[in-house]
């Protein structure tokens, strides 16, 4: 071989391994950024490593949820009640067996109560009490829209045939009168229902799962139940979280979740669900620039325009107008019937 072959295959030798490093160094540079367990202290380094979603981890709580969250009492300013007249007193047990097999009336809940006794107080039936009368109840209006007459035909049908086994007498209002009551609960519900988000967006490196993790666990969030999801616990056990966090579900379960690219987070906040007493929006404004900051991203609308920081505090104003709304028509944000008739 001359020396000429051999200075070639050595120049040549020089750029491929070039080419090698450069391509292992752009490798690096646009990889997701991954959590860092050193920074953290013992309490959240278990949470550092990219998330498989444990449903026994979801939440923090989920067995609490479902025993504070029982079936909300009637209430005539968003439920049509019909009363059940009894001749004689019904047990626990024959209630429950005669209620229906499903809580629904189309797409509104429906509800049953019988007046206890001895308390002589409206409950839902429970076995080893006697109940002198009932009363059934189904939801004007939620997100799905207001009640309509086919509903409401149900709803008779499924008050009249529980009335029916223990001979009781049925009394319902004018289905006309409760038709136009919905539709005006809607078109309230509709005028004063906000749900808020922002969009983080990375500004040049894309974020691992884990990472987001790490950065939102700083926050107060946790892992929620659904994959992809991370929530902000209300201060109150069982009640809706103050904020969720979100980001693709696909990167969230991925075979690696390390290597899942993650370009964007939406923070949201569902105003009527929320107490006002959460300072909701101010914390997630706090939350927004805190994680823009620390994970080097941009505050977003979903049309991808930069929300100015100043600009924050105009939706906040607008707000607490809704807030003193919701408060006026017995209907605060965050209180039973707000939840039920946001839903």
């Amino acid at each position: 071989m001359s020396n000429l072959q051999i200075g070639l295959a050595i120049s040549g030798g020089l750029v491929l391994a070039g080419v090698v490093a450069y391509n292992a160094w752009s490798t690096r540079k646009n990889a997701p950024r991954q959590a860092q367990p050193d920074a953290l202290d013992p309490a959240q380094q278990a949470q550092a490593v990219e998330p498989g979603f444990d449903v026994n981890q979801f939440d923090g709580g989920l067995a609490t949820l479902h025993a504070v969250e029982k079936r909300a009492p009637l209430d005539a300013l968003i439920d049509v009640i019909a009363a059940v007249g009894l001749d004689t007193c019904v047990s626990g047990e024959a209630a429950l067996a005669a209620m229906p097999a499903t809580r629904r009336v189309g797409s509104k809940p429906f509800g049953l109560e019988g007046l206890n006794e001895v308390s002589l107080t409206w409950e839902t039936p429970a076995p080893g009490q006697r109940y002198s009368a009932f009363q059934t109840g189904v939801q004007l209006a939620n997100r799905t829209g207001a009640l309509n007459e086919i509903e409401f035909s149900e709803f008779v049908q499924k008050t009249q045939s529980f009335a029916d086994v223990f001979n009781g007498t049925p009394e319902f209002p004018e289905m006309r009168d409760e038709v136009a009551r919905a539709k005006e609960l809607d078109q309230f519900a509709g005028d004063h229902d906000a749900q808020l988000g922002f969009t983080l967006r990375a500004k040049k490196t894309a974020w691992s799962p884990g990472y987001v993790q790490q950065h939102a666990s700083r926050r107060g969030f946790v892992v929620g139940a659904l994959p992809g999801r991370m929530v902000l616990p209300a201060s109150v056990p069982g009640l809706p979280p103050v904020l969720d966090l979100s980001f693709d579900t696909h990167a969230a379960l991925a075979d690696d979740p390390a290597q899942s690219a993650i370009h964007a987070l939406t923070l949201s906040l569902d105003v009527p669900l929320v107490r006002e007493d959460e300072r909701a929006f101010e914390r997630m404004c706090d939350v927004a620039i805190a994680l823009a900051a620390s994970m080097d991203g941009l505050i977003t609308d979903d049309n991808g325009r930069i929300i100015p920081i100043d600009g924050l505090a105009m939706i906040g104003t607008d707000l607490a107008q809704l807030y003193a709304t919701l408060a006026e028509h017995d209907l605060a944000a965050g209180s039973v019937l707000a939840r039920r008739l946001f839903s």
